[in-house]
């Protein structure tokens, strides 16, 4: 069966945006923005899964950005990649999304099981908070592949918060790279 990957980047105090929506602090990782261990790690992840699930709100951030003219090579193959996913977005609001994304707004844990069934390679579960929150309160995450980025912010949005139940993990690895740490968990079932 499909796993879920919960694959994010996160302050060392646990955020994942600033008070105000910043991301600014994910070009603090000590080393260029195109540092080769991330790129490597990312590029590799990317290999390993076929669809992508969004929140509503990353989705309209982040579903369809197209890197700005005169971007690096590495930008642009990494979303040329990210956009030759299947996408799902999940949301309360939303009947419809313009192009090729489907959109789940009810009973997400057996369609998201569904899903998992189909054949195929692992799913990102890319974000936000909210939908990251749902997840892992039905239980439905399978992997976390987190960025820990050496910045404290003090506040923003928490990357958990609100989790019901407890989650115990196995640490697979931990890569350093530049000041930043890939970890690697998974969940025990």
């Amino acid at each position: 069966m499909r796993k879920i990957i919960l694959n994010l980047a996160v302050t060392l105090d646990g955020y994942i945006e600033g008070p105000n929506g910043e991301i600014d602090w994910l070009e603090t990782g000590g080393g260029p923005p195109e540092d080769a261990a991330v790129e490597s790690h990312f590029d590799k992840f990317l290999a390993t899964i076929d669809t992508i699930f969004y929140g509503r709100i990353s989705y309209e951030k982040w579903g369809e950005f197209q890197p700005p003219e005169g971007a690096s090579v590495a930008e642009t193959k990494l979303w040329n990649g990210v956009h030759s996913k299947n996408k799902y977005v999940f949301s309360n609001s939303l009947k419809k999304v313009n192009g090729k994304p489907e959109v789940i707004n009810s009973d997400i844990s057996t369609q998201v099981q569904q899903i998992k069934k189909q054949p195929g390679k692992d799913i990102w579960l890319y974000g936000g908070a909210s939908i990251i929150t749902t997840f892992m309160n039905l239980g439905l995450v399978d992997k976390y592949l987190l960025a820990v980025f050496p910045v404290i912010l003090g506040e923003g949005k928490p990357l958990f918060s609100e989790i019901r139940n407890r989650v115990d993990l196995t640490l697979k690895s931990t890569t350093p790279s530049s000041g930043v740490i890939l970890l690697e968990y998974d969940t025990k079932r």
